[in-house]
Formats: C-alpha cells, sequence, structure tokens
C-alpha cells in the first residue's frame, strides 16, 4: 500500500508543477487571463491532493515499520 501512495504522491507532484508551468507560460505571453487563473486554481486543487497522497504515504510507511 505504502508504494502505491509513494507512486500516486510522485505523479501529483508532477502534475503540479505541469500546470503551473502551462499557467505561468500562458501570463508569460500575454494570454487569455481566464486561462491563467483557472489553471492556478487547478494547481491549488492538485496541490490539496499531492499533500494528502504524502500524507498518505508516510502513514502507510510508518504502519508497515
Amino acid at each position: 500500500m505504502d508504494i502505491i501512495f509513494k507512486f500516486l504522491a510522485i505523479i501529483a507532484i508532477a502534475a503540479v508543477a505541469i500546470v503551473l508551468i502551462i499557467g505561468l507560460r500562458n501570463m508569460m505571453k500575454g494570454g487569455n487571463a481566464n486561462f491563467s487563473n483557472k489553471m492556478m486554481q487547478l494547481r491549488i486543487l492538485l496541490q490539496l491532493v499531492a499533500i494528502i497522497l504524502i500524507v498518505g504515504a508516510i502513514y502507510f510507511h510508518r504502519a508497515a515499520s
């Protein structure tokens, strides 16, 4: 179970980084401000998911020890 949470946490962290880069790139190019705002909102949601998965990985790692 601990491996699954670690793997999902890594995927969530990568997703946060990708969404951050997409939103920043759009802002730097002077693109649609609404799109950048949606990307930043999605980033916050993905960060919440990543934190929950990281805490789950720590919990299951300690439970397995």
